[in-house]
């Protein structure tokens, strides 16, 4: 178990892998590269658009993350990215299997 890991689910309604592909580019540090902190990275398509599941280690490097480099480049726009803000779902990791 890892008490310290948290979660976070967002959904794009009406994404795409290719608005995918354009936003990760443009917030993760380098192709297959996670940002600091993530542990765990997943993402495909979901009944009306495109879900992304990340792991990070605390709470505290998601808020960084999220605060310092996701929500700034999403709020500013990336060229070809997802045009809306996701729906968010957040919790705290009872168990983690690695």
């Amino acid at each position: 178990m890892n008490n310290s890991a948290y979660a976070i689910v967002h959904f794009f309604p009406g994404g795409t892998k290719e608005q995918y592909e354009a936003s990760v580019a443009a917030v993760h540090p380098g192709p297959g590269q996670r940002p600091p902190g993530q542990i765990f990275h997943a993402a495909g398509p979901s009944d009306g658009g495109w879900r992304v599941i990340a792991v990070h280690d605390s709470k505290e490097s998601w808020e960084a993350f999220r605060d310092g480099t996701l929500m700034p480049k999403l709020q500013a726009g990336v060229e070809g990215g997802f045009t809306t803000m996701p729906e968010a779902t957040e919790m705290e990791v009872y168990n983690l299997l690695q």
